[in-house]
């Protein structure tokens, strides 16, 4: 018998890729891929697929100089995009918080608001004391925006949904929201090896229709990013258009966040670093 898609419960009978003798299957109805239910059920029962620290340990390197460069510019991003003030920034997922150290160097005025969350944090992680060791959940302030970069993939829908869910109890109206991962349509087409689940437990490619289905009854507006088929943006109680060009944004940020991208130390880069990055793929 065909799985059921665990999002939208449909059967989906599809294999799209056999990797590490596991299959991962493509759902003809909301275009998600998932690995097979056995490993979910796994993952939601509380066994990962491998050590947390054995995978930050492979990973130092990486999420390193990712930091310090595309997940960088993420942040930049999110700042012009956000139609609110900024007050309190977060990074979903920080891992070794190695961002919070990159936003304190090239953004010292912003750094006073940004936070990192990581529920199960690597033993070298930074000491910033902006670093929250635990969920969104146990967080006591609120956010109007942040980052999740490179997080998603590792989720099952279950989790990824909690997540949705004390987003949307820590973010007030306007918040804006970044996401990093591969979505199911360019996994598809041009990244199928991304779909390994021993060396880079890899679990999900969303689709912006199965994002929908978990973010939209927490009061978010999903949209894509044009020219990002590997990021989307969820809004907690938009009060624009669903259909909107977030890149059309960077034209007209709010006064305040592009504030916090002229810093008195660092001048303007971060700046024109936003609106270049933000033009790059279109």
């Amino acid at each position: 018998m065909a799985p059921h898609c665990p999002i939208c419960d449909e059967q989906a009978p599809n294999i799209i890729r056999q990797a590490e003798g596991i299959d991962y299957h493509l759902c003809p109805h909301c275009e998600c891929i998932f690995v097979q239910q056995a490993i979910l059920d796994l993952v939601d029962s509380g066994n990962p697929v491998q050590s947390r620290q054995e995978y930050w340990r492979k990973q130092i390197h990486t999420l390193r100089e990712r930091s310090y460069s595309s997940s960088l510019a993420r942040v930049v991003e999110a700042v012009l995009y956000a139609r609110i003030p900024i007050n309190t920034f977060v990074d979903i997922g920080t891992a070794h918080g190695f961002l919070l150290d990159a936003v304190s160097t090239y953004l010292p005025r912003f750094a006073g608001k940004f936070f990192g969350v990581e529920a199960s944090p690597p033993l070298d992680r930074s000491r910033n004391d902006h670093y929250i060791v635990g969920s969104l959940a146990d967080v006591s302030h609120s956010f109007e925006a942040g980052v999740c970069l490179e997080v998603a993939q590792h989720l099952t829908p279950k989790m990824l949904d909690t997540l949705a869910a004390d987003l949307a109890q820590r973010s007030v109206p306007g918040s804006f929201y970044l996401f990093s991962t591969a979505l199911a349509d360019y996994v598809r087409r041009e990244a199928q090896d991304c779909l390994e689940l021993f060396q880079k437990g890899h679990l999900m490619a969303y689709s912006i229709k199965s994002l929908e289905m978990i973010f939209e009854p927490h009061g978010f507006t999903v949209r894509p990013i044009r020219g990002k088929p590997w990021a989307f943006t969820v809004e907690y109680r938009s009060d624009r258009p669903k259909t909107e060009d977030v890149i059309d944004r960077i034209w007209t940020p709010c006064p305040e966040n592009k504030a916090l991208l002229n810093d008195p130390m660092m001048g303007g880069v971060m700046y024109i670093l936003g609106i270049e990055s933000a033009r790059a793929y279109v």
